[in-house]
């Protein structure tokens, strides 16, 4: 019997299995399709500042998506794609919920593996949210009140920002975010190594030490909504409840559970709408 390369796993064919979302769809395509079509009714309806540098590099910009009246609470959207494809412009939809509700919305954009390291990308997506908390006030957005949230990958990045030392290292508030709300995060990246992915990500041992969050946590007061979709693999609802234990078990709040009916690619889909939970729960937390 072949000796397990990571917990029960052997064989990269297991690994795709659980971490692979798209091999088990009728139409691969058709997640992509939705999200493009969703970003494009957002930017021709809605009012919008796009690739704003947050950076020096290309792809270091961010896109606005204000609420109509000033003082607005944030929210700061991080895109997925595995850190090696999408974009923000692939995720404008997301904030067609958000703006109905008085929410302005931040989608932030990062270069890709391989040509940059995932270590790289968790310092640009520090980089964007500390250009948000100093500077949005100036387009409607109150940076008091700022949750963060992302998915897949975007969910990995966002925990990996809550380990931030914003003081040390920013001169910003320990804790400045209000909320955050990972879906179908990654927060065990070792397994991921064995996977098709890797010749994209190139993890090696420093890499998954530095940025596996479930295994680094530290005292934060951001409350969590750790969720992902009741239809994914096993894999995606053990690296959501590792993660919700280490949070907690640091002395942290979360709130854990998932999105009925929902796969890897829908489970984002309450952002496009008002009157969904998602949208709900994070006014209740972006509230004076």
């Amino acid at each position: 019997m072949p000796r397990p390369l990571y917990r029960e796993f052997s064989a990269q064919a297991e690994f795709d299995a659980q971490y692979n979302p798209s091999a088990a769809l009728p139409d691969p395509n058709a997640p992509g399709q939705h999200y493009l079509a969703m970003a494009a009714k957002a930017r021709a309806q809605l009012g919008c500042v796009l690739d704003v540098p947050y950076g020096p590099t290309l792809e270091e910009t961010l896109d606005i998506f204000p609420a109509d009246a000033p003082n607005a609470p944030v929210f700061v959207f991080i895109h997925g794609g595995y850190w090696r494809a999408l974009s923000s412009k692939t995720f404008s939809g997301v904030a067609l919920g958000l703006q109905a509700r008085g929410i302005t919305t931040v989608v932030i954009n990062y270069a890709l593996c391989p040509r940059v390291t995932i270590d790289e990308i968790v310092r640009q997506t520090r980089a964007a949210l500390a250009w948000t908390l100093r500077n949005i006030q100036h387009h409607g957005g109150d940076p008091e009140r700022v949750a963060i949230g992302g998915h897949s990958a975007g969910g990995h990045l966002t925990a990996m920002a809550l380990q931030t030392a914003w003081a040390d290292d920013y001169g910003l508030p320990q804790d400045p975010f209000v909320a955050a709300l990972p879906f179908s995060g990654l927060y065990d990246i070792e397994p991921l190594r064995y996977s098709y992915l890797q010749p994209a990500i190139q993890l090696d041992d420093g890499i998954i030490r530095r940025n596996s969050p479930a295994f680094s946590v530290r005292p934060c007061a951001t409350p969590l909504w750790i969720t992902w979709g009741g239809d994914e693999s096993t894999e995606f609802a053990r690296q959501s409840l590792i993660y919700h234990q280490a949070w907690q078990a640091a002395g942290n709040r979360s709130e854990l559970h998932a999105v009925p009916g929902a796969n890897h690619f829908t489970v984002i889909g309450g952002l496009e709408d008002a009157n969904s939970p998602v949208c709900n729960w994070l006014c209740q937390h972006l509230q004076p």
